[in-house]
């Protein structure tokens, strides 16, 4: 069995984006946590910025180094692949990330995780109806619709009476960085067909890695870089988060359609609501009715996006 009819085998693919998406649940309780270890305000924007920059940079090195020791030689991009670099940076760290630091800064850990499985719809939508990749079917049309009510349904507050709790700088900007993220699936899709996945991740990382670095110290950030080594695990651990995530789900997307992959993001959300109610003592938020009927919905909706009807092929 060669290494593409490997990554098609339902099993493999389930053990690996199980992997990516607990992984990516962890982030939000890990970044959340670091805002407090490096001291980090979440009113001080660009000092957020610097603290992602750092990570993704470190992420980018990772990724390159250890496939660059796996391949017994120095992995470099060609240079027609620059370009491609250059946008997927972009869509993938730069603009997702700087929403989504600053979006997680004004808003819960359980909010913002919930809120993380929006990406999987609009990937969706990007892949059927922008780029053409799919079909948008009647169980796509009605997954997405049941993923939206979701997010509606969390933003709900009920304290004696009901309001709908939504800011662009916390929930609106955290959104913006799933519509980032769908994105950049689609390019690394379609970049995939001609670059190394791994070495469009690793570099990808450094330039976007930099490109915060570098805004965010122009900028004036400061970090208090004075902590304990717990402190730098938690920087290297979040780093492993982007560089073995990544990484693994880009090879998905290169072997697999979309949506076969898209169905598993939904356990981002429900990883992160768990790690969030144990690290960051959120079990309250987490229970609480809205954000119930929201995981529910939002897992219903990417189940019938994927479901196999009786005119359609399956999709797993």
């Amino acid at each position: 069995m060669d290494s593409k009819s490997k990554l098609n085998n339902i099993w493999v693919v389930f053990f690996l984006a199980m992997l990516c998406c607990f992984l990516w649940g962890s982030a939000t309780p890990a970044i959340k946590t670091g805002y407090r270890i490096f001291s980090i305000n979440s009113d001080d924007t660009w000092a957020i910025i610097l603290f992602a920059g750092l990570r993704f940079f470190l992420a980018g090195i990772l990724v390159i180094l250890f496939q660059s020791l796996m391949e017994k030689k120095f992995i470099k991009p060609e240079r027609k692949a620059f370009p491609s670099i250059f946008k997927l940076c972009l869509a993938q760290t730069v603009v997702q990330y700087y929403c989504y630091y600053v979006g997680l800064a004004h808003t819960s850990g359980v909010t913002g995780t919930i809120l993380s499985g929006a990406g999987g719809f609009c990937s969706i939508i990007l892949a059927c109806l922008v780029f053409r990749q799919e079909k948008f079917t009647s169980n796509k049309i009605i997954g997405v619709l049941m993923g939206l009510f979701g997010i509606i349904i969390m933003n709900i507050s009920f304290s004696g009476k009901t309001t709908i709790h939504f800011s662009f700088m916390g929930e609106g900007l955290i959104l913006l960085a799933q519509i980032s993220y769908a994105l950049s699936g689609i390019l690394v899709k379609k970049y995939s067909k001609d670059f190394s996945v791994v070495m469009l991740s690793g570099y990808q990382f450094i330039l976007g890695g930099l490109i915060m670095i570098i805004s965010a110290l122009a900028a004036g950030a400061r970090i208090d870089m004075n902590v304990g080594f717990s402190a730098y695990v938690l920087l290297l651990y979040m780093a492993l988060i982007s560089a073995v995530a990544y990484s693994l789900w880009g090879v998905l997307l290169k072997y697999n359609p979309v949506s076969r992959v898209t169905i598993f993001h939904f356990m981002v959300p429900l990883f992160g609501v768990l790690l969030s109610a144990i690290f960051l003592n959120e079990i309250d938020q987490a229970l609480q009715i809205n954000k119930l009927l929201a995981l529910l919905l939002v897992s219903l909706g990417i189940y019938t996006v994927n479901r196999k009807s009786s005119k359609e092929p399956a999709n797993l």
